[in-house]
C-alpha cells in the first residue's frame, strides 16, 4: 500500500508557484467573501490566507453578517469583478439558507471565478475545454493521481457522491477523450441499488459524501485506489468517509484523511488565482 501524500504533492505545487508569482509584475490578488460566523469557515479562510501570504498572493477579505441582503453580496461581488488587482473571487461556503449560491456564482465574473463554479466554467469543463477554471477539489484529486502516475484510462471509477462542488465535476474531468482522463465514471448516491457490489467493481473508488467511515473494508476490491475527500469531526479528531485502518491493507493507494485532498483543494485555488494572471497576460 502506498499512501498518496497530498500535503507533499501539494507542497510542490506552491513551490512552483512562488517561482511563477516572481516573474510577474505584480502579486496576484484573491478576495475572499464570507457571511456569518461559522467556525469551520473562518478557519478555512485562516488556512487559504496564510498559504496565500507564503507564496506571494495577497489576499483580502470582507465579513458580511448572517442576515445579509443577496442584492447588497452581489454589489459587493461587482465592485471585485472590476477591481484590476483582484484576479480571484472565492465566495466561502456555506452560506446561509436565505441566500442562493448559484445566484452569487453567477454574479462573478467567470474570469476571476477561480472556485470554478460559474455555469460558463462549468459548461468548459463539461465539454472538454481548456481555457476555463476547473472546481479546486476535483482538480486536485486529478492531479494527485497524476503526481503518482496511477492511470485513469479505461478505469472504472465510482464516486460516491453527487454534489455540485466534487462528485458532478469530478466525473465531467476524469470521463474527458485525453490521455490524462478516459477513465469510466460510475456516480453514486443515496438512490443507488446494490451499491456494495458497485463499490466491490471500483478499480478507483472516490469517497465524497461526508459519511464518516462510509467506505468499508468488504466493499473495496482488492488493489484497488481509495480517494477519501470527506471530512468529518468526531470530537477533536478528524476523519474521512473511509475507514482507513481497515481498508489501507486492501489498497495499492490510498489517500490519509488529513493530509490527502484537503492541502491539495487550497493549492489548486492559488494555482487557478495565477492562472487567472497568466490568462491576462496573454491578451
Amino acid at each position: 500500500m502506498i499512501l498518496l501524500d497530498g500535503k507533499k504533492v501539494a507542497d510542490q505545487i506552491l513551490k512552483d508557484l512562488k517561482k511563477t508569482i516572481g516573474t510577474f509584475t505584480r502579486p496576484p490578488g484573491l478576495a475572499f467573501v464570507i457571511v456569518g460566523d461559522d467556525p469551520s469557515s473562518q478557519t478555512y479562510v485562516r488556512m487559504k490566507k496564510k498559504k496565500c501570504m507564503d507564496i506571494g498572493i495577497v489576499s483580502k477579505d470582507k465579513k458580511f453578517p448572517a442576515d445579509v441582503t443577496e442584492k447588497d453580496l452581489v454589489s459587493h461581488i461587482e465592485k471585485l469583478n472590476r477591481d484590476p488587482e483582484v484576479d480571484g473571487i472565492l465566495i466561502q461556503q456555506p452560506l446561509p439558507p436565505h441566500l442562493r449560491a448559484s445566484t452569487l456564482m453567477e454574479s462573478v465574473d467567470p474570469g476571476k471565478d477561480v472556485d470554478g463554479f460559474h455555469p460558463i466554467n462549468m459548461g468548459r469543463l463539461l465539454l472538454g475545454e481548456t481555457n476555463g477554471f476547473v472546481p479546486c477539489t476535483p482538480e486536485g484529486i486529478h492531479r494527485l493521481l497524476q503526481a503518482y502516475d496511477i492511470s485513469l484510462s479505461g478505469k472504472h471509477v465510482v464516486i460516491l457522491g453527487r454534489s455540485n462542488i466534487v462528485g458532478k465535476p469530478l466525473a465531467a474531468l476524469l470521463v474527458q477523450k485525453n490521455p490524462a482522463a478516459n477513465a469510466t465514471v460510475t456516480i453514486a448516491h443515496t438512490k443507488t441499488k446494490h451499491l456494495k457490489e458497485l463499490m466491490h467493481s471500483a478499480d478507483i473508488l472516490i469517497a465524497a459524501m461526508g459519511s464518516p467511515h462510509f467506505v468499508k473494508a468488504p466493499f473495496v476490491k482488492k488493489g484497488s485506489v481509495v480517494v477519501d475527500v470527506g471530512i468529518n469531526r468526531n470530537g477533536s479528531k478528524i476523519i474521512g468517509d473511509v475507514d482507513f485502518d481497515r481498508v489501507a491493507p486492501l489498497c495499492s493507494y490510498i489517500t490519509p484523511v488529513p493530509g490527502g485532498i484537503g492541502p491539495m483543494t487550497i493549492a489548486m485555488l492559488l494555482s487557478n488565482t495565477v492562472l487567472s494572471v497568466e490568462k491576462k497576460q496573454l491578451f
